[in-house]
């Protein structure tokens, strides 16, 4: 085990992205912010964070969510 300090933070994030990421935390078994930090330590090193069963429940929350947003979309998204 590595022994850390975790700073509280005020992300703003899509609703409908956060909708998925919670529902895979839970899926998952784990709180939103482990969840958060082992997707960015994988694509840090240019590693991919989910295995292909997780891919597809991935898939499956971001049609119950409504998820529409793709990677071609990051970076170019503006708040109504």
């Amino acid at each position: 085990m590595v022994q850390i300090e975790r700073a509280q933070t005020g992300l703003r994030i899509e609703r409908n992205l956060l909708k998925v990421l919670k529902g895979l935390a839970e899926y998952l078994d784990m709180p939103l912010g482990e969840l958060v930090e082992g997707i960015t330590l994988h694509v840090f090193e240019g590693k991919a964070p989910f295995s292909a069963e997780t891919l597809q429940k991935i898939e499956q929350l971001k049609v119950v969510y409504d998820l529409t947003l793709t990677a071609q979309d990051a970076h170019r998204l503006v708040e109504k």
